[in-house]
């Protein structure tokens, strides 16, 4: 996948994450966006780089946003702990 494939991608990931978990997170698009991003390429590079799925198969996009929504988690519970 071309890098402007996983940055729209990673877009696309990012609200679906945000539509999957759970609770009141307080984040604007922005946010989100780049969340989704970051969940994107390291599901993307990182299933490929260990050779989980091949560029272009469908667990690249599933794993794009089992790796959003665990981004999700982690910025929560940061946000708790600074509270």
């Amino acid at each position: 996948m071309h890098i402007l494939g996983t940055l729209i991608i990673g877009f696309i990931v990012g609200l679906l994450a945000r539509w999957l978990h759970p609770g009141d997170d307080k984040m604007g698009i922005v946010l989100t966006t780049i969340l989704g991003i970051a969940g994107a390429f390291a599901a993307t590079y990182g299933g490929q780089a260990l050779h989980l799925y091949a560029p272009g198969e469908n667990a690249g996009f599933i794993g794009a946003v089992i790796g959003a929504i665990v981004l999700l988690v982690v910025i929560g519970l940061i946000r708790r702990a600074a509270k």
